[in-house]
């Protein structure tokens, strides 16, 4: 029996077209600066503009570098870190600034995105790392953050998403405040995975499975003994028992997504409350192309609509 043409939603299904017909190198073609470059001229073209918002350039211990964002009203003290996507390579405070002063306005909470070291010139585990310094440094409510952190909630995408559920569970129950949620964005959860989504959808939807292969080897370079490691595949962790509410989204689209679902079934089967979302017909890294793609504005606000559910 033929494979199934997947569905794809019509304002998709116009960006893919527009790529399909103005070629340009694969992320495997290119040093990592020229795929740095790339990554900020696709978002130049495809995002939205930022919007209105406070924000504030921060150095961390350590030399991490950092963004805070401040909605005019806050709901509480609770705060986002926000870990950016790109495969550990690409992607920075700059690519992710719009997401997150939309994420900032629309849950009415600070938002503190995180620039963690990007490999190959910082391999595996520096961005983890870097990730739970600053998620250590956010929750001793420094005097940076303008008034008291009163809980966390570790959310990234894709590379960021692995980040966030590394984060809750290494440092839930470790910190001077609690982790209140989790959210997972079309999270990378499993580097061996070879087949399913990884192969049926490996091709023509803007991340492929070459790139995958590309990012991971930049990120773990030798380390090739640790790919079922937790810190770098997540859902071979041995337990997720206790971890906090989670949010986890994936895309019908993307070569992540059966990995994504696994992880969600694994929270769920460990007695995790969990809010699993799907947004079908949608592709990989839609929530920094919500100018080109403008349906993932909506999958953006039925997430944080979730969210606020997993939070009240």
């Amino acid at each position: 029996m033929p494979a199934k043409t997947p569905y794809v939603r019509p304002d998709v299904a116009n960006l893919l077209a527009m790529m399909a017909a103005n070629p340009g190198p694969s992320f495997t073609e290119m040093t990592p600066a020229e795929g740095r470059a790339m990554y900020h001229g696709m978002g130049q073209m495809l995002e939205l503009p930022r919007g209105e918002i406070s924000s504030a350039d921060l150095t961390l211990p350590g030399g991490i570098k950092a963004r805070l964002y401040t909605p005019a009203a806050l709901e509480d003290g609770t705060v986002v870190a926000y870990y950016h996507g790109g495969g550990w390579v690409i992607g920075d405070l700059e690519t992710h600034d719009p997401l997150c002063a939309e994420i900032a306005r629309a849950l009415g909470r600070r938002v503190l995105s995180v620039d963690y070291r990007l490999a190959p010139e910082a391999r595996f585990p520096a961005a983890a790392e870097d990730c739970l310094a600053a998620t250590r440094w956010l929750a001793g409510s420094p005097a940076e953050m303008g008034s008291a952190v009163t809980g966390i909630i570790p959310a990234g995408d894709s590379a960021g998403g692995h980040m966030a559920a590394l984060v809750t569970r290494e440092l839930h129950g470790h910190l001077p405040v609690p982790i209140v949620a989790q959210w997972l964005i079309y999270p990378v959860t499993d580097m061996t995975a070879a087949e399913g989504s990884m192969v049926e959808l490996g091709d023509g939807y803007v991340l492929t499975k070459a790139t995958m292969d590309w990012f991971i080897d930049a990120y773990m370079g030798s380390a090739t003994d640790k790919l079922l490691h937790p810190w770098a595949s997540p859902l071979h962790a041995e337990t997720l028992d206790g971890l906090p509410p989670a949010m986890l989204m994936t895309c019908g689209l993307d070569p992540l997504r059966d990995q994504g679902r696994a992880y969600a079934g694994r929270l769920i089967e460990h007695g995790v409350r969990t809010i699993f979302r799907e947004a079908a017909g949608q592709i990989h890294g839609c929530f920094t192309m919500r100018q080109g793609i403008p349906s993932a504005q909506d999958d953006l606000a039925g997430c944080i609509a979730d969210l606020k559910l997993l939070l009240a």
